[in-house]
């Protein structure tokens, strides 16, 4: 009896939990590069590429290569209405930054195309966490890194906060 073969195309199963993140850059990846995009990183990191405040009123929309290769290529922008002109005077700029982000010169020409840039939703603000019982700030005050004595201060407080117990379900 022959033992049947996985096709080349099914991926490899790794028989564990993965969290959704790890998951959408495979399932995006077809999608982005449908319309233009090598990585999906340029729209999800947009605005550590250009800055908030440019961020905030464009997105890339695609970036456009010659044929048969990944190198000069035009990025398509979608700017808000009043705010082209001064994306115009900074297309230097925001191609230095887009190649700089890539590693080499995939960027040749900006092209610009006035339209409505959707917002990302900001996130709710995160509830503030019970006070760090005595006996346990005692022993974190002898942490010297700041940034970790915080994260531990904060999980601290995570641990003391009571759990809320939910009614019998029937």
């Amino acid at each position: 009896m022959r033992k049947p073969t996985a096709s080349k195309d099914e991926p490899k199963r790794s028989n564990r939990i993965r969290p959704v993140a790890e998951l959408v850059p495979d399932v995006g990846r077809v999608a982005f590069r449908k319309f233009g995009f090598v990585q999906s990183a340029v729209i999800s990191r947009w605005s550590e590429i250009v800055g908030e405040r440019y961020a905030g009123v464009s997105a890339p929309e695609s970036i456009r290569f010659p044929h048969g290769q990944r190198a000069n290529g035009v990025l398509t922008l979608v700017v808000q209405g009043a705010h082209a002109p001064m994306m115009q005077h900074i297309a230097p700029e925001i191609m230095e930054r887009v190649n700089r982000f890539f590693g080499y010169p995939a960027v040749a020409r900006l092209t610009i195309r006035q339209g409505e840039v959707a917002r990302a939703p900001r996130p709710a603000p995160l509830p503030e966490p019970a006070p760090v019982p005595p006996e346990m700030g005692e022993s974190l005050r002898a942490i010297a890194d700041p940034e970790l004595r915080a994260v531990l201060e904060g999980l601290a407080a995570g641990v003391a906060m009571p759990v809320l117990k939910l009614g019998k379900i029937d």
